[in-house]
């Protein structure tokens, strides 16, 4: 029978490490919680909470730190989680990884909290369950090193570490090591999309622009991130007032980006913020916006693709539509797309 452990680093958790752990506890053989230096209660409450705790001296480098918490848990099979996240659904498959052999490694679905009031939920699936050989690379938004065949899992864990008060804590911390991966390796796109990501979290979207732009340069066009790029960098353009700019990029990446409701509604915000700007030509703006959330209606949720959030596909979209509608005495079709939007909202909830 394998063994199945729970992997974590974490360093001033003790808001939130008990969570986790007790989301885990009754799946799986073991936790172990590798400490990078808390000041607060962490070590304790993780071990209250039935983990085996080590410590770790923080050296700038996260795969480090993960391959040392992997190295001390010694399991057949690795679940990587963060304080910041916790399991929702799943536990299940983890007792049954005891009888399989760990010969792949597993994406689990993972839906961020963020806005101000963790209302926005963007949804991916990340590399999160791996056999007991597989080690990180990477100084900073670290990934598994492997070469074995992926597998989606039914895995669900959510993340509330976007939410205000986590990035007022984490502010800076990862921008540094970005950068100096970045001028390490200036030739890898994905180190420039997580320096621009980075940025546009904070809303600093004039570096935001630059990082993308740079990754975008560099990039095959295959990257299954791209359609989460495009879609940040049009937010930022549109924030900076930089609509034709931000028409080009649309138009240039509408082939590969043109199954996402993300990027339509991107679009949409886009040309109805320019109507602000340039008053004669509000009336055509609007309407390719309006075309443009019919079009996020028509292609649906797809939260399959990486960053999606939930809702631009259904209840976002026809919550805007239904603000065109009544700004342009179509009352009726508001009133039908208000209703549709309560029933998709509810939905959003459960």
């Amino acid at each position: 029978m394998n063994r199945v452990a729970l992997v974590v680093i974490a360093r001033n958790e003790a808001g939130r490490i008990e969570r986790l752990l007790r989301s885990v506890a009754p799946w799986v053989d073991e936790m172990v919680v590798l400490d990078t230096g808390s000041t607060d209660d962490t070590p304790a409450l993780a071990r209250a909470a039935g983990a085996r705790v080590g410590h770790y001296t923080w050296a700038d480098d996260f795969a480090a730190a993960r391959n040392a918490a992997l190295d001390l848990a010694g399991a057949d099979w690795h679940l990587v989680l963060d304080a910041d996240e916790w399991l929702v659904e799943g536990g299940l498959f983890l007792r049954e990884l005891k009888g399989l052999r760990p010969d792949f490694v597993g994406t689990v679905r993972l839906e961020n909290h963020s806005g101000p009031d963790g209302s926005v939920r963007t949804v991916e699936r990340l590399t999160r369950l791996l056999p007991g050989s597989v080690r990180y690379e990477g100084k900073v938004h670290e990934q598994p090193a492997h070469a074995l065949p992926g597998r989606a899992t039914p895995l669900h864990v959510e993340h509330d570490g976007y939410l205000p008060a986590a990035l007022v804590a984490k502010h800076g911390r990862n921008r540094r090591l970005l950068r100096e991966a970045v001028a390490i390796s200036p030739a890898d796109p994905y180190l420039w999309y997580q320096l621009g990501k980075d940025a546009s979290v904070y809303d600093e979207h004039a570096p935001a622009e630059e990082a993308f732009a740079q990754a975008r340069s560099r990039m095959t066009g295959q990257e299954p991130w791209l359609i989460d790029l495009v879609v940040r960098r049009l937010h930022g353009l549109t924030r900076l007032g930089r609509h034709e700019q931000g028409l080009e990029v649309a138009l240039a990446e509408k082939a590969a980006c043109g199954g996402s409701p993300d990027f339509h509604f991107a679009c949409g915000g886009l040309l109805l913020d320019w109507t602000g700007r340039a008053p004669e030509q509000a009336a055509m703006l609007l309407e390719s916006a309006e075309a443009c959330w019919r079009r996020c209606l028509e292609i649906g949720e797809r939260p399959d693709i990486p960053g999606a959030v939930l809702g631009r596909g259904g209840a976002l979209a026809a919550f805007n539509l239904a603000l065109v509608c009544e700004g342009t005495g179509r009352l009726e079709e508001a009133r039908e797309l208000r209703g549709r939007y309560a029933l998709e909202a509810t939905g959003l909830r459960t």
